[in-house]
């Protein structure tokens, strides 16, 4: 396994931001992860890298970038009614659900076309059209960075949250995922809670859908709304949708009669993100080579050229408008590094 210096970063990020990083090295089988504590432990930052589609580069990166292309997707156990996915950490996501999919196991079909790798699914607990990672989430393998060992990671330990889990907190930068495992229904239920995909099932007559209808109304409403990173560089929703509590919320509806919210407990609602910045005027808005998108506010593009400082200083300028006017603060859901 070779370490590459000062290694263009612009293919490795779906925002195509042009930095460099220091040290690269390209995890392809296994038999890599011998040799990478020794290298990791001449390096005071690390990096770990899957599909790049959830940061954004505001410098170069001052340390180690580890690429991870462990690839490959198998059936480990099954029952009448459930069955054992495992998959590598570097395959890409969209293709595990294709899996899933063609073999009509359901449980991450409305998990559809959402970008990235299979080892960032459970660091992010990604999630959509009322479904994430945990609600499928068996256990993952990951191995120490420093000390090569490698362990298995249950459901609880991860201690999932909103786009949240303890990968992102006390074992942040720790460990490199090597493999996720998901338990997949034979006999799913399905998941039509969200009124798009109901809008979308309705307007191709489908009354009796199966996974891959749902699979397929997840996909076109994404590609609807949502801008290729291939054609125009993202990293698909830049901010978390706010929780806030319901007589906060409450208080914002006499104020704005229109503001969506979705329950979330009790004691709590959700408010989409991309409603507000779009009631602030940034949707469509472009400032420089960087913008909200068009069509989807809640997505920041790079028009060509933008540096991860112009993004970062539309994306606070977002937030001091969305707070100015709600008085609700919106968190960035990419990594900023």
């Amino acid at each position: 396994m070779q370490v590459q210096k000062n290694i263009s970063l612009q293919a490795y990020n779906t925002f195509g931001i042009a930095v460099n990083a220091q040290q690269f090295v390209e995890i392809n089988e296994m038999s890599d992860l011998e040799s990478l504590p020794e290298i990791v432990n001449k390096n005071e930052n690390i990096l770990i890298l899957g599909g790049g589609s959830n940061l954004l580069f505001t410098q170069d990166y001052n340390g180690l970038v580890i690429k991870n292309n462990l690839k490959g997707i198998t059936q480990t156990k099954e029952d009448t009614d459930t069955i054992l996915i495992k998959a590598m950490a570097g395959e890409t996501w969209h293709n595990l659900v294709m899996f899933c999919v063609e073999n009509n196991f359901g449980g991450i079909e409305n998990l559809s076309l959402i970008p990235g790798c299979v080892g960032a699914s459970p660091i992010q607990n990604i999630g959509a059209y009322g479904v994430e990672l945990q609600d499928v989430f068996v256990e993952l393998e990951a191995m120490e960075l420093q000390t090569g060992k490698i362990i298995t990671v249950d459901k609880s330990t991860c201690n999932f949250g909103y786009r949240n889990s303890i990968f992102k907190h006390a074992w942040k930068g720790k460990y490199i995922i090597i493999s996720v495992t998901l338990q997949l229904q034979k006999n799913p239920t399905l998941n039509t809670s969200y009124g798009a995909i109901q809008h979308t099932l309705s307007k191709n007559n489908i009354t009796n859908p199966t996974v891959k209808d749902i699979s397929d109304a997840v996909i076109a409403i994404r590609q609807s709304k949502l801008p290729d990173p291939a054609v125009i560089g993202n990293a698909g929703s830049f901010f978390k949708n706010p929780e806030v509590e319901k007589s906060v919320y409450e208080n914002l509806k006499k104020q704005f009669p229109d503001i969506p919210g979705y329950p979330t407990s009790e004691t709590t609602t959700k408010i989409p993100a991309g409603w507000m910045i779009e009631q602030c005027g940034f949707k469509g808005k472009r400032i420089g080579n960087t913008g909200a998108h068009k069509d989807q506010a809640l997505v920041l593009v790079n028009y060509g050229g933008a540096t991860g400082k112009e993004i970062i200083a539309l994306a606070i300028q977002i937030q001091k408008t969305v707070f100015e006017k709600f008085g609700v603060t919106i968190e960035p859901e990419v990594n900023v590094f």
